[in-house]
């Protein structure tokens, strides 16, 4: 088989965070001129943006890279590139373990694609993962979407936990500016885009690294304040922010969240344990007891606010008492979503060291009881939509059912319902609730928002 000329295909593994980035690499390649391809096999450009947060991902790669290269063995007009995560951990090694690649670049180096390309056209090997002060993005992403986005507004990470390879291979924290924040909003309102979520590692950190100190002694720029200045951006209905960090999530960010119309009553806040000795040796900076305040304080203010979270099984040293104490956590919050993993050691991090890993066997097991109580309390947390009106933006259309719009609703509970994807993608529409399920809904369509 012949590739096409210009062509390219990017697969993405991982976070909201190597989305973003995939988006704004396929917007690079087609301001160069490059078509995207669905089948891989018929690209000229293969990238794999990668994510190394567990094993399972980052073997997945070298399977794929695998196929590739022999491809590229018979096709030598083939351009094979690893980004993201993986990338910047493994650097020149990927190049000795897969000597067909052409390019191997760290996350920070994403917006820099085109000049490593033109490297590579002279006939070099590249390798891009040094440390780098990220440039204002200037370029355009190839948006998947039409009526949502995402938008950078930190990079990188200072925490240090001891389970966590990011901050080894996306750098230290860099806030954009408000104003190019902003200026990224507003052209996708202009554009017609309807919702935004505001990405970054630990996005309630964002500004820290920004000059300026108010008159009570806070940072002058902060999430709270990011969220009132970008909040009346014209054409933006709604906004979401992810990922947070209970170290740094106040009460003042919450009450901004309850004043500003627009911000959608969904908080993503990863606990990961519910033990604190757990939490301390994972490097957390927060005990189990201020996570539940937060999560008393948000309902508080939003007493039907969706919450959402991250969890680990199995770390190193993890007894039955102390995941029992993460089933305790997740019993009495009752989460509506809950994403799980077993522990998965990842190098260059201090808890991959350790030798009190706990086997494979009891890390599957806690997984799939964790997972079992999660499924209950989403099912029970979801009875309370039953027969409700809710805001649906609608996104797309139902992949099994042509028949079927789908979108989410302020707490991003995924929602289907029948109607003409020409006609209502991009619309706010009132629907009232017929089915609920753990993890997804279904109603019937009564009115376009505003109501």
């Amino acid at each position: 088989m012949t590739t096409s000329p210009r062509r390219y295909h990017i697969t993405t593994f991982g976070c909201q965070m190597n989305k973003a980035d995939s988006e704004r690499m396929a917007g690079i390649l087609e301001d160069m001129g490059f078509e995207w391809s669905e089948d891989p096999n018929d690209a000229s450009l293969i990238l794999y943006n990668t994510c190394t947060i567990r094993d399972n991902a980052e073997q997945k790669v070298y399977s794929y890279l695998g196929r590739q290269a022999k491809r590229k063995q018979e096709q030598a007009d083939l351009t094979l590139i690893v980004a993201g995560c993986v990338a910047q951990q493994e650097g020149e090694a990927l190049l000795r373990r897969v000597p067909e690649l052409d390019l191997v670049m760290g996350p920070q180096h994403a917006n820099r694609l085109r000049d490593l390309l033109e490297q590579v056209g002279d006939g070099n090997q590249i390798v891009a993962t040094e440390p780098i002060h990220i440039v204002e993005d200037i370029t355009k992403p190839r948006r998947d979407s039409t009526v949502t986005a995402w938008v950078n507004v930190i990079y990188g990470c200072n925490e240090r936990c001891t389970y966590c390879v990011v901050p080894n291979v996306r750098g230290v924290e860099q806030s954009r500016t408000p104003e190019a924040i902003r200026a990224e909003m507003a052209e996708l309102g202009r554009q017609g885009y309807k919702e935004i979520t505001l990405l970054g590692q630990n996005i309630d950190a964002y500004g820290r690294d920004l000059p300026g100190v108010t008159e009570s002694g806070r940072h002058q720029h902060t999430l709270t304040d990011l969220l009132y200045y970008v909040h009346d951006v014209p054409g933006i209905e709604r906004i979401r922010f992810a990922t947070s960090h209970p170290r740094y999530f106040t009460e003042r960010l919450i009450r901004a969240c309850k004043e500003l119309p627009k911000v959608c009553e969904h908080f993503h806040i990863p606990f990961q344990s519910g033990d604190n000795d757990i939490l301390k040796a994972m490097a957390r900076g927060y005990t189990q007891e201020k996570y539940r305040r937060i999560i008393d304080t948000i309902r508080d203010y939003m007493p039907d606010a969706s919450i959402s979270a991250d969890a680990i099984v199995g770390f190193p040293g993890e007894t039955e008492v102390q995941f029992e104490n993460t089933l305790k956590l997740v019993e009495d919050i009752e989460f509506d979503q809950l994403n799980t993993a077993a522990y998965s050691p990842r190098p260059g991090t201090p808890a991959a060291l350790w030798e009190n890993q706990s086997s494979e066997q009891v890390k599957s097991d806690r997984l799939q009881r964790l997972n079992h109580l999660v499924s209950i309390k989403a099912a029970a947390r979801s009875q309370r939509y039953f027969g409700r009106i809710e805001e649906v933006l609608v996104e797309d259309q139902n992949p099994k059912d042509s028949s079927q719009v789908m979108g989410r609703t302020r707490g991003n509970r995924l929602t289907f319902f029948s109607g003409n994807i020409n006609e209502l993608k991009g619309q706010l529409v009132k629907v009232k609730i017929t089915e609920v399920r753990a993890f997804s809904l279904t109603g019937e369509a009564l009115t376009l928002a505003p109501w």
